[in-house]
């Protein structure tokens, strides 16, 4: 797992990219990006909002093909309980940002995949309404 990328991802640089093209201006390795609970890969401070792109596989994407449990392990892991303790962690740190007075944005790798400008839409409505 230590090889496993966690920052500057496909996905993030994606996410990062059209949020530029809109005119929105964001941090993501900043102080702040650290002390907020949970890590959020982008905060947009002028709107109080952080974004995570989350992949469907580590962050247990409801309903998505990719967030399967693998069948075996070589490495001794157990999954179920990895993968279902980030899940938690996600939950939790959500709930922290909210209490915080921090929006939340929750943009997962399938979607970025499959459709980059449904993706855009969603982020300029919630973008505009925070």
């Amino acid at each position: 797992m230590g090889k496993v990328k966690g920052k500057n991802t496909m996905p993030e640089l994606k996410v990062r990219s059209m949020l530029h093209k809109m005119g929105f201006r964001f941090t993501v390795n900043g102080p702040l990006n650290k002390s907020l609970p949970g890590k959020p890969d982008i905060v947009l401070p002028k709107h109080r909002t952080v974004v995570f792109v989350h992949g469907c596989f580590w962050h247990r994407h409801p309903g998505c093909k990719a967030a399967r449990i693998p069948k075996s392990s070589r490495t001794g892991i157990d999954w179920k309980e990895k993968l279902e303790g980030n899940a938690r962690r996600d939950r939790r740190n959500e709930r922290r940002l909210r209490k915080m007075g921090w929006s939340v944005l929750k943009i997962w790798e399938c979607r970025i995949k499959k459709d980059e400008t449904m993706v855009a839409a969603k982020l300029t409505r919630f973008l505009n309404h925070s």
